[in-house]
């Protein structure tokens, strides 16, 4: 795979987007950033997250960002006296949650994402999976320990017609993705963001999906150990899988399925680190933890090899 590393912006450094222009022949690759983590509800970071997806646009990629919203709407459903509770890692999401989540991820994070990069430029375009059937879910099943767990309206993307998202890339807007799909039985679900993003990637041929979360990525060992893996493949992803713990699992199921599912790179970065996005995708050098099919050979063994140009 070529790098995307395009020479035009300094990962380390942000420069002013306000008056930049796209290149003339722009490279035409795809990155699905899923937005979460401790950058949604710090200001700062969420402007200068902002601001690396449209330093991303100005390098000639195509960004689309997936957000979640999990800060949010549990603040909101403790707010109206509801019950917030999770199984194998997901909200379990009762009809009456589901409206909140709507609510929440449409109606405020949406809106606050989208008006962030665009102070940037006419940009963004919100848009949720609902619209123009661009996700179709199915109800997902859980298990707990082998048992299996009622999670109520939980989704998971059985098909994605990228048709509407395709149409703004081309136009040269950034797409802004809430997770919530409609299934086939004319139900609403809450799609997990992670998973909603991976299932986004793959169908768009994205050269990456980066997820961003408020860990330094995924550690070898944890809790006895905050050492991090930097690089693995996908077989070796899917023997670490079960063990994982619930926070981080839908994170690592979603890269796992963009990268057996045909996109080059998965990598989950630190997005309290500021400008996590930009060094890791522009530069390479992004903290956390890199994930490649198992057919890509590297010169180098070891976890600290770099696998930025493979």
């Amino acid at each position: 795979m070529t790098p995307v590393v395009t020479g035009r912006v300094n990962p380390d450094t942000a420069a002013s987007t306000g008056s930049a222009t796209r290149p003339a022949e722009p490279r035409h690759r795809v990155v699905v950033i899923k937005f979460g983590g401790n950058a949604m509800v710090d200001a700062s970071l969420q402007r200068l997250f902002a601001q690396d997806v449209v330093e991303l646009w100005h390098a000639g990629l195509h960004p689309v960002v997936v957000h979640g919203g999990g800060p949010q709407i549990s603040a909101m459903l403790d707010r109206l006296g509801l019950e917030s509770r999770f199984e194998a890692g997901l909200r379990v999401t009762t009809a009456e949650t589901m409206d909140v989540v709507r609510m929440v991820l449409t109606g405020r994070v949406q809106r606050e994402l989208v008006g962030r990069i665009n102070d940037h430029g006419p940009f963004a375009v919100g848009l949720t999976g609902e619209d123009a059937h661009t996700m179709t879910a199915v109800r997902r099943p859980a298990y707990v320990d082998g048992r299996p767990v009622d999670i109520g309206l939980v989704g998971d993307i059985v098909d994605v017609n990228p048709g509407m998202v395709r149409a703004l890339l081309e136009q040269g807007h950034i797409p802004v993705v809430s997770p919530v799909a409609r299934g086939d039985d004319g139900q609403v679900y809450n799609v997990n963001a992670d998973l909603a993003a991976s299932a986004l990637a793959v169908t768009l041929g994205a050269e990456r999906l980066v997820v961003l979360t408020d860990v330094e990525g995924l550690y070898a060992d944890w809790p006895r150990s905050t050492e991090v893996i930097r690089h693995l493949t996908a077989d070796a992803l899917a023997e670490l899988l079960p063990e994982l713990a619930s926070g981080m699992l839908p994170k690592m199921e979603g890269c796992l399925r963009a990268v057996r599912g045909g996109v080059p790179r998965a990598q989950v970065l630190d997005g309290r680190v500021p400008h996590a996005v930009l060094r890791g995708v522009l530069g390479g050098n992004g903290p956390g933890t890199t994930v490649v099919p198992d057919t890509v050979v590297a010169p180098g063994t070891g976890p600290d090899r770099d696998l930025s140009t493979v």
